[in-house]
């Protein structure tokens, strides 16, 4: 059987995440603060949107590139509030979720060899991804002395004559770092140099706290040479209806295109006529969501710093990822006792790359409810944990 793999495919390791959910699910009781996605419903204007279009019979495929209502709108959306312009009869594609603009963007840049920066702790399908298009992941560790953000040293020396591209992620999963528009300015800076791509997940733009957002698409010099992706999973609270999008410039989004054409065709039709109504009306509930994230984070960041677990104050998302080194455990015993022995699920910072060890995220979109007696039941575990070793 061996003999008839793809050697790429054999190098995936599966889902690190994916264990702790199953293990989290075989447990009664227990107060899961491992999944990335809102506890906030869909809201109904959007579910709306979408049974009409099946009233009306838009059951059929759409363009290649997505609904041109829907293109209009997102390049509106992303003029407006982010001052990046871009034409969406050419450069904006809408794809199924963000993990395949992710996809689609890497294939269409990368030949075998090319090298791709990647911050790490980072999402745990940007490495896979890169090396199933034929590159080379080269992580850029980050630490909680940088709150998590990569400094312009680390970076610089990461860059050999293969690097291609670096990997953007503000806010960031699983840190929950943001990088501002002077921070990104220096980054744009090296990338300028280099003459490296940029491929922006912006997911999470949406959901900052303290700072507003800034695209580095935005920052002179770099529109020509950044891919962003982005979608509705998280802003819109519509992670099952699996939509995402690529704004580039022309050059790499046809190419992107043609990719995508042989591969998907076109995004669920249906979800597309409920995302037109999310971007016209739905930024209310954005609002608000917002806020109670916000009230969320800094219950939590206070309740972990109080029990002994360091953790910094997030910019963005909604996860921390505090410190347990204290513990004396790694990440998974962490994780795996916590959950076996207080039922409350958290990801080991282990699965998002090794300079993720040492460390658990945690998502506290959850109820303030179910998010005080996690913190309960997680000071209860540290206090014991600690009792045990002295």
């Amino acid at each position: 059987m061996k003999s008839y793999l793809s050697s790429r495919a054999e190098q995936i390791k599966p889902s690190g995440i994916r264990r702790f959910f199953d293990m989290a699910n075989s447990v009664e009781g227990v107060i899961s603060l491992g999944v990335g996605e809102p506890d906030f419903i869909t809201h109904w204007s959007i579910c709306e949107a979408s049974i009409k279009s099946l009233e009306r019979g838009n059951t059929s495929y759409t363009d290649d590139a997505g609904l041109m209502e829907l293109r209009r709108e997102i390049a509106f959306y992303m003029q407006s509030r982010f001052q990046v312009a871009y034409t969406p009869e050419s450069e904006i594609i809408v794809t199924v979720g963000g993990s395949q603009a992710l996809d689609l963007s890497l294939r269409a840049i990368l030949n075998p060899g090319d090298e791709v920066l990647i911050i790490e702790p980072s999402y745990l399908a940007y490495a896979p991804l890169v090396t199933l298009a034929g590159g080379i992941p080269v992580p850029v560790k980050t630490t909680l002395d940088s709150k998590f953000k990569p400094m312009s040293e680390q970076i610089q020396q990461a860059i050999h004559s293969n690097t291609k591209a670096i990997i953007l992620c503000s806010p960031n999963n699983p840190t929950g770092s943001f990088l501002n528009k002077e921070e990104l300015e220096e980054i744009s800076e090296i990338i300028i140099e280099h003459d490296l791509l940029v491929i922006t997940d912006e997911i999470y733009a949406e959901l900052t706290y303290d700072e507003s957002f800034c695209s580095i698409a935005s920052i002179a010099g770099m529109r020509e040479r950044t891919i962003i992706i982005s979608g509705f999973s998280k802003a819109f609270a519509m992670t099952g209806w699996r939509l995402g999008y690529i704004c580039a410039p022309e050059g790499f989004s046809q190419q992107m295109l043609k990719i995508h054409q042989n591969t998907m065709l076109c995004a669920p039709s249906v979800a597309q006529y409920g995302a037109i109504e999310a971007l016209r009306n739905g930024h209310q509930q954005v609002e608000e969501m917002r806020n109670s994230y916000r009230n969320r984070r800094n219950f939590v960041v206070k309740s972990l710093n109080e029990m002994g677990l360091d953790c910094h104050l997030p910019g963005g998302a909604f996860y921390v990822f505090p410190s347990i080194r204290s513990t004396g455990l790694t990440s998974e015993q962490f994780a795996e006792s916590l959950l076996l022995q207080e039922k409350v699920a958290v990801v080991p910072g282990s699965v998002f790359g090794e300079g993720g060890e040492g460390h658990v995220r945690c998502s506290y979109a959850s109820s303030m409810d179910a998010l005080r007696e996690a913190m309960r039941r997680m000071e209860k575990f540290v206090k014991n944990v600690q009792l045990v070793s002295s």
